[in-house]
């Protein structure tokens, strides 16, 4: 089975190339499924409805949030209605949503998708760890689902690597999000898990982060705001990752970082 997972879209550039590139990438590469972050795809902060449903035409099964998930209030009452649509499951008790989606892939295998929000540098939250096993302990890999994904979006490298051996041997794919930042230690652990820390953003790398460069600047070298943050609209980096696993067990057997497009060099799922 091949899974592709795509870091956070970032404003109207990240939505344009995801549009314009996803459709042929799918079926270029014969992804069978494939996972989006849309945590800044409106404006940079959070999504609206009609955003997630742009992602989800343009070929996302599953579109992850994070700790922007409610930036566009409108989501307070949509998530609701889209049940692909998914925001950190440990998120306290009460908040609107879910936390993780078990969905149907092109090859008609079954895909179990969580998001958790990371702990370190980030606001408080319910222990992501804990969380993320309940979700897994009730729909085991090999048995109940053919292949499990989790985002866990967080601010340490550290963190991130810690949830990818934590979960080693029972998830598919444990990719980070939140840094905008793709790493380069995409590996498969000892016991069959993929991990990436970062998968790195979808928007115009010729920024800060995704963001037009001079406000960004000014406060690092000021202290001071002196106008609101704007998503730089270059033309964007797909910026992800790919994995492939083996269909007995779900476990990884072949994971390969992916940008495509902008200014990043280029790196394509090639599968051996």
């Amino acid at each position: 089975m091949r899974l592709l997972f795509l870091g956070d879209v970032m404003g109207r550039a990240g939505r344009d190339a995801i549009t314009d590139r996803l459709p042929g990438i799918i079926e270029r590469y014969h992804f069978d499924f494939v996972v989006i972050n849309g945590e800044n795809a409106s404006h940079g902060r959070g999504i609206t409805e009609a955003h997630f449903e742009l992602l989800r035409d343009a070929g996302a099964d599953v579109v992850t949030l994070g700790d922007h998930a409610f930036d566009q209030r409108e989501l307070m009452t949509a998530i609701a209605r889209h049940p692909t649509l998914i925001r950190p499951i440990n998120f306290p008790p009460g908040a609107p949503g879910r936390g993780a989606a078990m969905v149907t892939g092109r090859n008609g295998h079954q895909v179990l998708v969580v998001q958790a929000l990371g702990r370190v540098f980030m606001p408080p939250m319910d222990d992501p760890f804990r969380a993320v096993d309940a979700a897994i302990a009730a729909c085991p890999l090999g048995e109940q689902v053919d292949a499990i994904i989790v985002d866990f979006h967080a601010e340490a490298t550290s963190e991130m690597q810690g949830m990818g051996h934590y979960l080693d041997g029972r998830v598919s794919l444990v990719v980070g999000t939140h840094t905008h930042i793709p790493t380069s230690d995409h590996r498969i652990l000892r016991s069959g898990t993929g991990l990436m820390s970062d998968a790195g953003m979808c928007g115009d790398y010729d920024s800060v982060i995704g963001m037009e460069i001079d406000e960004p600047i000014n406060r690092f070298v000021t202290g001071l705001a002196s106008a609101r943050f704007t998503p730089s609209e270059g033309e964007a980096t797909l910026s992800g990752v790919a994995i492939e696993t083996d269909p007995k067990t779900g476990l990884c057997t072949q994971i390969l970082p992916v940008r495509i497009g902008g200014t990043l060099a280029q790196a394509y799922p090639d599968f051996a």
